[in-house]
């Protein structure tokens, strides 16, 4: 992480302040990003900014942008995937009898973030978490050739297929 970014930081005291960040980490630094990773080559750049909205709602905005290395699944080479994610999170007191009322209760476009009482939140495990919601389920890259075959059936494959094909060589021996 950056040297001007805490491994730590108090998510409520950053909101009063209206704190912003800025910095750049290793994807080698994020341990269960790497295990979809092709190698840990590169960097993630990314902002926080800590605020509260028109609704008084406090918030955390983080904006991601990173090229992350994956192995299509087509043609099993690897390839670049460019990310550039900006997902605002609402800010919840964890261990609130309230808390889903709260969720609910917030404004569309927000992702919810339980945070403790002593406001707690580490910087890196949330861009992590970002960037694998971004890794895509099944990786191709972009102008692979689909494989589109049409594979013909067989006659025996088509009767184990049938359940009824049996009883239908019964019928033809009566």
């Amino acid at each position: 992480m950056s040297a001007d970014v805490p491994e730590v930081l108090d998510a409520w005291r950053m909101v009063a302040a209206r704190r912003e960040f800025a910095g750049r980490l290793p994807l080698s630094a994020m341990p269960r990003l790497r295990e979809l990773l092709v190698d840990a080559e590169g960097d993630v750049a990314f902002t926080l900014s800590f605020d509260r909205d028109a609704l008084r709602v406090p918030y955390v905005e983080l904006g991601v942008e990173a090229q992350l290395p994956l192995l299509c699944q087509r043609t099993l080479q690897r390839f670049v995937h460019p990310v550039a994610v900006v997902q605002r999170l609402g800010l919840l007191r964890a261990g609130d009898e309230e808390a889903e009322v709260a969720e609910a209760a917030l404004p569309e476009g927000y992702e919810a973030l339980e945070v403790g009482e002593d406001g707690a939140i580490r910087p890196a495990d949330l861009l992590e978490d970002e960037l694998i919601l971004a890794v895509p389920v099944v990786p191709v890259s972009p102008g692979s050739e689909s494989v589109d075959r049409d594979w013909p059936v067989t006659d025996d494959e088509e009767a184990q297929a049938n359940p009824f094909a049996a009883l239908a060589a019964l019928k033809k021996n009566n």
